[in-house]
């Protein structure tokens, strides 16, 4: 007898805070989604160095479809602060519950792995720490500077948390620490907050953005959407505006998918084409820089997007 394992319901056993919730049916991906799996030499290298230093990916935490493309690369989204996080948004393969006490080694041992893969730019991430008095940023800057300690050429992206009901004091001190770009996701439209990312506020999360270029105007900021969880066009639109309005430079779009029949179904597929209209639309707004693909995600290619980031920036100041 051959048993036949479901590699959604296992991923679904990380996920106890939401084994109440009703089963939801999980589309066929359309060709344009479909990926080779993960096994090159370079993809076995990072992920060896990732192992040997004890280190959490959001490559693999988030079940990213782009993983074998950027560990082959010697890419990968270093997740800080541990791998479990205190919210449970409805979108994400992040395990809930109570985390472990942050490790005070772990900015140093980031800061080895950028040096031992080589990286020119690197994403730093996390989850959610509500369970901090700061939220994590302390620990996010300490990071930072980590990296810049061992290898001061590497430019330095992070995506960061909301913060909410945290003291300014720390995202200021964040900010302070001068990352190359600092991202947040908005990640939804307002309307379907509620269902799909009830721990956050939408407009705290845009205010958050809109003090890191009040403090510093000189940073590159960015965010991200996911399409195809109910969205209308009408307010993905909307909320291109009001990333522009808090002086977002950069956009990234993709496809939601669906890591388990327990988390938000996948409303619909979004076309190549649709995305390539958003893309068009986006920067009529004014933004520097667009992703916009089914596969798009907010870390695929970040070192090249930073790179045609700051061309952009340079070509729109007068010569001097």
């Amino acid at each position: 007898m051959v048993t036949v394992i479901d590699p959604l319901s296992a991923r679904a056993r990380r996920h106890p805070e939401k084994q109440a919730r009703p089963d939801s049916a999980v589309l066929r991906k359309p060709a344009w989604l479909r990926v080779r799996a993960p096994g090159s030499p370079g993809y076995n290298e990072t992920r060896r160095i990732v192992r040997e230093l004890g280190l959490v990916t959001v490559c693999e935490e988030a079940a990213c479809p782009n993983i074998g493309e950027c560990w082959t690369k010697s890419q990968a989204t270093m997740m800080i602060m541990g791998a479990v996080c205190t919210r449970a948004c409805a979108f994400c393969n992040v395990a809930t519950g109570l985390p472990r006490p942050l490790d005070p080694t772990e900015p140093a041992r980031v800061a080895r792995a950028v040096a031992a893969m080589g990286l020119a730019h690197v994403v730093i991430t996390s989850v959610d720490r509500d369970d901090l008095a700061d939220g994590g940023a302390a620990h996010f800057a300490a990071t930072v500077e980590a990296i810049r300690a061992v290898t001061p050429l590497v430019t330095v992206e992070i995506l960061t948390p909301d913060f909410l009901r945290k003291p300014l004091a720390g995202v200021k001190r964040l900010i302070d620490a001068a990352p190359d770009v600092f991202n947040h996701n908005l990640e939804t439209v307002p309307r379907l907050y509620l269902q799909i990312r009830p721990g956050a506020r939408y407009y705290h999360s845009l205010r958050l953005l809109e003090r890191v270029k009040e403090r510093d105007p000189e940073r590159f900021t960015k965010s991200g959407l996911m399409v195809g969880l109910g969205e209308t066009k009408a307010e993905v639109l909307q909320v291109l505006d009001d990333m522009r309005s808090a002086g977002v430079d950069f956009v990234t779009i993709g496809q939601y998918l669906q890591p388990t029949r327990k988390h938000a179904p996948i409303d619909r597929f979004v076309e190549p084409e649709e995305f390539r209209a958003l893309e068009a639309a986006a920067l009529a707004k004014g933004f520097l820089m667009v992703s916009a693909s089914p596969l798009t995600r907010s870390s695929h290619h970040a070192g090249e997007d930073f790179a045609r980031l700051k061309a952009a920036r340079a070509a729109l100041r007068p010569a001097a």
